[in-house]
């Protein structure tokens, strides 16, 4: 297998770990059609029954997607896995009412709850890859005469895909999370304290029976897969009403075609009470007015400074990679596994548990070098799970009693 063969197949067996007899659907950018290909023969080689691809194009996602909720909601019922290739033109959407598209998504989002509650409940499987597409590579490295070639080492690199089995490459790198999660699920923690430089002074609280994952999940079968690839976190949910303080950004927000920069929010009681940015506020404002839940956090996540994707040092205007760069939040809905027995839990029972709930989920970065996070335990102890941007031994040296 060359490279791009590999990454094919770590997709389809351990992003997606499609099991024999099972529905694939497929969503890609036509541009990505000749590794869509690559896809589609290791899902039949795994056994797929059948593999649905559904192309789009940068004018096609300035239109509405009239059958799209149907769609998902008949293949999720017949417990189809879904795999979203991602490497549209990050100003694709540029000139397009934020509002309109926040209204969209939030319309969708209503209508295709049954297929969201696969999701949600870990009954399908997901995963979210990134394919290079030229007008994303340009812009990710805009003076390279290979931009295309550039940005394909850069994916495969932070994809963990080398000479070796690249499978096994993130069999060996779910394990990297396993002590971490262990330590940070029994520390009883209270709440988390952030500040650095930048002027991030936050206190986080976390609910009771709180659960911080990392790498994978499990499906309520128990089968294994990586909904993102590549990933770097271990990730939680706060309590909804428990964060307070000033939070700043640390890279620039890459949302539907804008770029949103150097914007900080102000939380009271979890909710955002004010916010600015020197560029792209009224991103921000389409975000926040969503619905009641958008103003309020649903992720906590971990990633050290200095990770494989931070040390490239590039922005690369698409969330799924930059998040992984960075320690970061995101505003608007929780996952259902942050909380004991969350996936037993109906919308209402989660809410009175403290996991927000809302139609959006906006991941934005926030770590830096000198990103400090202590926490409280509940027996009133201290201790420091990041200094200077990275897990202190402190933290990884702990003994838990």
């Amino acid at each position: 297998m060359n490279l791009k063969e590999k990454y094919a197949d770590l997709i389809v067996r351990s992003g997606l770990n499609v099991q024999k007899d099972q529905i694939v659907v497929v969503r890609a950018n036509v541009e990505m059609n000749e590794f869509v290909r690559l896809i589609v023969k290791s899902c039949f080689n795994v056994g797929a029954k059948d593999v649905i691809v559904r192309y789009s194009d940068d004018e096609i996602n300035r239109m509405p997607y009239d059958y799209e909720a149907l769609f998902h909601n008949e293949t999720a019922e017949k417990g189809a896995c879904y795999l979203s290739l991602v490497g549209e033109d990050p100003d694709g959407m540029k000139g397009v009412e934020p509002k309109l598209m926040a209204n969209y998504r939030k319309a969708l989002r209503g209508m295709t709850q049954p297929y969201r509650d696969k999701l949600d409940y870990m009954h399908a499987a997901w995963c979210v890859a990134s394919v290079p597409t030229m007008a994303w590579a340009k812009k990710v490295y805009p003076e390279s005469e290979d931009a295309l070639s550039d940005l394909w080492n850069a994916v495969l690199r932070i994809s963990r895909v080398d000479e070796k089995d690249a499978n096994e490459n993130w069999n060996e790198h779910r394990a990297s999370f396993d002590k971490r999660v262990h330590i940070l699920n029994h520390l009883d923690i209270e709440s988390v304290h952030y500040t650095n430089s930048l002027g991030t002074d936050l206190v986080v609280e976390l609910p009771e029976g709180y659960v911080f994952a990392g790498g994978g999940s499990f499906l309520d079968n128990g089968n294994y897969y990586f909904p993102n690839i590549p990933t770097e976190e271990i990730f939680s949910a706060p309590k909804k009403t428990g964060v307070n303080g000033k939070l700043y950004s640390a890279l620039p927000l890459a949302y539907n075609g804008a770029i949103v920069k150097d914007f900080w929010f102000e939380f009271k009681d979890g909710q955002v009470v004010d916010y600015d940015a020197k560029e792209g506020k009224e991103v921000l404002t389409s975000i926040l007015e969503t619905d009641e839940g958008s103003k309020y956090l649903g992720e906590i996540a971990l990633v050290p400074y200095g990770s494989p994707i931070s040390a490239l040092d590039t922005l690369f205007y698409e969330t799924l990679i930059d998040e992984n760069a960075s320690c970061h939040f995101a505003l608007g809905a929780s996952y259902n596994e942050c909380i004991e027995k969350g996936l037993e839990m109906s919308e209402e029972e989660l809410l009175e548990h403290g996991m927000n709930q809302s139609f959006t989920h906006v991941d934005f970065m926030v770590g830096t070098s000198d990103l400090s996070i202590e926490a409280t335990l509940k027996n009133g102890k201290k201790i420091h799970i990041f200094k200077d941007g990275k897990y202190t031994s402190e933290f990884d040296e702990y003994t838990l009693n």
